[in-house]
């Protein structure tokens, strides 16, 4: 599971370009000023999109643990407020994540908003990548290892580092 972590790393890196920044903020800042950065880095979010499915475990990713087999694993083995506990932790590194690509790729908190606008519309955002999880979750059936394993090496990873370089070429030239 090494390879998504590795691509989700290189994937922050074009938007880093982009911005001419590693601050949250400035990103932001940038993104209010300019365009969004998904319309002109799409196959990266989209690849982010994917890495972040594949991070928090969720289908078609859930090799782990899969709900489906309640045979084994945490479905029997934790029971009330351990059980309950273990998947607020999933949820919450759900919304984490959705935090973090509403701030590098759909413009993250306009301070070009009055306050309460700007929050409202980073909420909004949060909440429809939350929802992109769930959608995909009622709507895709589960990979294989070998396939998970071949998204990851073959797919993600080469159109990261290829989108990088082609991204470092262009604000070159």
């Amino acid at each position: 599971m090494v390879s998504y972590e590795v691509a989700l790393g290189l994937l922050i890196m074009p938007v880093m370009l982009c911005s001419q920044s590693f601050n949250f903020g400035n990103i932001s800042s940038f993104q209010s000023i300019n365009v969004w950065l998904v319309l002109p880095l799409f196959p990266v979010s989209i690849a982010f999109l994917i890495s972040m499915l594949a991070e928090t475990n969720r289908t078609p990713f859930d090799l782990p643990e899969a709900e489906a087999e309640l045979v084994a694993g945490f479905n029997t083995e934790y029971s009330s407020l351990v059980f309950a506990l273990f998947f607020l932790g999933e949820y919450g590194n759900m919304i984490v994540l959705s935090i973090f690509a509403s701030f590098l790729f759909f413009g993250g908190y306009n301070i070009n908003l009055s306050t309460n606008i700007g929050l409202f519309m980073l909420i909004l955002k949060i909440v429809s990548i939350c929802f992109f999880f769930i959608f995909v979750r009622s709507n895709l059936p589960r990979y294989r290892y070998d396939q998970l394993m071949s998204v990851g090496w073959e797919v993600i990873l080469p159109l990261t580092l290829g989108y990088l370089i082609f991204i470092s070429g262009i604000l070159l030239i």
